[in-house]
């Protein structure tokens, strides 16, 4: 006894979704994204100076197998990413600890939140 696999109708739907994802136009508003992470970002970043709200950035990266985002931030102190012990907490130099603050996530989410809700708009177009 074999495996039996029937069909019935069109493949229309699956061929436009095919080709409009070919076209790779979903993937056109990664810019806008990029920008308003951008901004939730640096809205959220603790400020002290100011320095690392101020120095959030973003690169967009694109191959023929991928579309990436990666939010950059770009004060630096001694070797030490600011933006990172501020989110991840860090030791002091008399032995302390000073406790992170979770910024990034919170700030981030509703952008990845877009991203998904247009990118499925597009896939069920």
């Amino acid at each position: 006894m074999g495996v039996v696999f029937s069909h019935k109708g069109d493949l229309k739907k699956t061929e436009q979704f095919l080709k409009r994802m070919a076209k790779r136009d979903v993937f056109n508003g990664l810019e806008k994204y990029a920008k308003q992470g951008v901004d939730a970002l640096s809205s959220a970043t603790p400020i002290d100076s100011g320095l690392t709200a101020e120095s959030w950035g973003y690169e967009i990266h694109t191959s023929k197998d991928f579309y990436e985002i990666v939010w950059t931030n770009s004060n630096v102190n001694n070797g030490v990413p600011i933006a990172i012990i501020l989110q991840y907490g860090h030791a002091t130099g008399t032995g302390g600890y000073v406790q992170g603050r979770d910024y990034i996530n919170p700030a981030i989410r509703p952008v990845f939140d877009k991203i998904a809700e247009n990118v499925w708009k597009e896939v069920v177009k």
